[in-house]
């Protein structure tokens, strides 16, 4: 009988990608590899990351580890945080939702929108969150008209300043627009509150967003855990993407600083079950906006804190370190890229962790925290044995 874990920590390093997917091309992409071309492209180093084997993912190498490490293929329709974080928990996208990057959203539900929510759209097009603020943030602050905008992804965004439209009621205006965009034709992943202040030519978003998420198209592998009484602990925008689905409790965080030190603070909590941590700055900051260098500092961020992790962990706990798609910074365009995700796998009692077969899906991480609490997944198979 192979060893059980009292607590397993799943990390995933938003869109941490490490290239060699075969259906990239698919996806609009070609020989992308977010990890090696960031790398390459600043001469950084992750001594500790490597440690646990992540460099010899993209080297090909074979050199000592900590840990065990292997790479997963994405087998679902999408290369976006839902798809993936999804596909992690046992539940396979065939179908894509609806994006609007090219031509924005209908007219018609950006009437409803106007209508019900008693503000007039100003955007409605695909942008940058922080340049469309300084496009549009004085003409809102002028009018009161809420920003609508769009990207790569299935998401409506809202942005509005916080003392023109209160916290309360951009929360509800978000609400209502995720409540018109259930109608199959305008079905988007995600509504997202994106709250700014300042002024302009200086504006500054807060740390106020809040995601309005579909619910899972069916059980994933943390409503098994919550129905079976184990704990299921969120931090960052884990919880918004199952839109609280099999979650016990959340914890929002501001930045991967503040994520990392969550982390730490819940390894000291006593829970039986998972926690599960996103650490997004990677993806909203450096990865859409093609900044190599700001990547770089990102992953360096969690490279000087991993050994400290590690350290607080104890001999009854399991970390597992993924992500959940790509976004080249060297690559053309903003959109994600479609590649294949690191996992790595860690407790303080291995005796020769190696590397491991490729996960066939990304499933099989769910599929392992499941089989850990006796417990059957219906997508992926179960590497927990493997671990000694």
């Amino acid at each position: 009988m192979y060893k059980k874990y009292k607590r397993i920590f799943l990390v995933v390093l938003d869109s941490v990608g490490i290239g060699c997917a075969k259906d990239e091309k698919k996806f609009g992409d070609n020989q992308v590899n977010t990890l090696l071309h960031t790398l390459e492209a600043t001469g950084g180093s992750l001594p500790n990351l490597e440690k646990m084997g992540l460099l010899n993912l993209i080297y090909n190498r074979n050199t000592e580890v900590d840990s065990y490490y292997t790479r997963a293929i994405c087998v679902s329709n999408g290369k976006d945080t839902l798809t993936g974080h999804l596909e992690m928990m046992g539940v396979k996208t065939e179908k894509p939702l609806k994006t609007f990057t090219d031509t924005g959203f209908p007219l018609e539900l950006i009437k409803e929108l106007e209508v019900k929510c008693g503000r007039k759209v100003i955007g409605n097009k695909s942008a940058s969150g922080t340049e469309i603020i300084e496009e549009l943030g004085e003409e809102h602050m002028k009018t009161g008209a809420i920003i609508v905008y769009t990207s790569a992804d299935s998401v409506l965004q809202i942005a509005a300043h916080e003392e023109v439209v209160p916290l309360e009621e951009l929360y509800k205006i978000c609400s209502i627009a995720r409540e018109i965009t259930k109608k199959d034709e305008w079905k988007v992943g995600r509504i997202i509150a994106r709250p700014f202040i300042g002024e302009p030519g200086n504006f500054t978003r807060t740390s106020n967003r809040h995601d309005y998420a579909l619910n899972p198209p069916k059980q994933t592998a943390l409503d098994i855990l919550k129905d079976n009484h184990y704990d299921v602990l969120s931090i960052g925008k884990i919880s918004d993407i199952f839109n609280d689905c099999g979650i016990t409790k959340k914890t929002k965080t501001q930045d991967n600083l503040d994520g990392i030190n969550k982390i730490k603070e819940a390894i000291l909590e006593d829970f039986t079950g998972l926690c599960f941590a996103n650490l997004n700055d990677f993806d909203s900051k450096y990865g859409h906006r093609r900044n190599p260098k700001g990547y770089m500092e990102a992953l360096s961020l969690v490279d000087n804190n991993i050994e400290s992790i590690k350290n607080l962990l104890k001999p009854t706990d399991l970390l597992i370190i993924t992500a959940d798609h790509g976004n080249d910074p060297t690559a053309p365009g903003t959109d994600h890229t479609r590649e294949t995700t690191p996992v790595l796998i860690y407790n303080k009692e291995f005796k020769t962790p190696t590397r491991l077969d490729n996960l066939e899906t990304f499933a099989s991480i769910g599929a392992t925290i499941l089989d850990n609490f006796n417990l059957k997944s219906e997508m992926g198979s179960s590497f927990l044995e493997q671990l000694k």
